[in-house]
């Protein structure tokens, strides 16, 4: 069995493991990676509009992996709208490296939930295989974390070398449409968040192997007496 101290700190990598997957599994489905402000360009050309004027052509925009929304202002008031990325959309972005993302998420949220049941196996007992122990707990969250931060590499690649929210606003438009400003949110750094958490545990392991030496007591010498002795 396993000592209390090992079993305290398994105990919380298994937590922390769960709270990964969590994470991934809430950043997956919520429609709000980036969001941003777009202007319509061919609305404002068209009138010539001046720095004071532009902000009636200046819409919202906000998507995630799967769908999205946005206000469409060309001068006559704003139009919301809201799409899906599957099936239709994805066809006119990077359709491998979109895909890809959503993948590495998948292989990575497999992977938390296998450190999850490696860090119980740990808590409960010593396993008698190398790869059921510590070392398998280490691989399982090295891979996780890694597969989290291919992830959101490929997202920003997507974002910012592959203009992923123009594209997504010039989706079937007449209108030709501007990115002014672009920002990540809390779903992407909640990725990033999970990411972190795997590190934790890589720590919490690294110190689980740390031997750390015991405190002894020392115990009083009995005095023997003439008197004991004939007892």
């Amino acid at each position: 069995m396993p000592g209390c101290f090992k079993k305290t700190l398994f105990a919380l990598a298994s937590l922390i493991s769960f709270a990964s997957f969590i994470l991934i599994v809430v950043a997956m489905g919520t429609p709000k990676w980036m969001t941003g402000k777009i202007l319509c360009k061919t609305g404002a050309d068209l009138v010539n509009a001046t720095d004071p004027e532009l902000v009636k052509f200046i819409g919202e925009i906000y998507y995630g992996l799967f769908q999205g929304g946005k206000i469409r202002q060309c001068g006559l008031g704003g139009r919301r709208s809201k799409f899906t990325i599957f099936p239709h959309m994805v066809k006119k972005l990077n359709t491998g490296l979109h895909v890809m993302i959503i993948m590495f998420l998948c292989v990575a949220i497999f992977f938390s939930l296998v450190s999850f049941g490696f860090c119980i196996l740990n808590t409960i007992k010593v396993p008698y295989r190398a790869i059921k122990g510590p070392a398998g707990v280490c691989l399982w969250n090295f891979l996780s974390g890694g597969f989290v931060v291919l992830a959101v590499t490929s997202f920003m690649a997507a974002v910012k070398l592959h203009h992923l929210t123009e594209r997504i606003a010039n989706f079937r438009e007449i209108f030709q449409f501007v990115i002014l400003e672009e920002r990540f949110e809390d779903c992407f750094w909640l990725c990033v968040a999970s990411a972190t958490t795997h590190a934790v545990n890589l720590l919490l392991v690294a110190i689980s192997g740390i031997n750390f030496p015991k405190i002894k007591t020392k115990t009083e010498e009995a005095n023997v007496t003439a008197e004991d002795i004939m007892y």
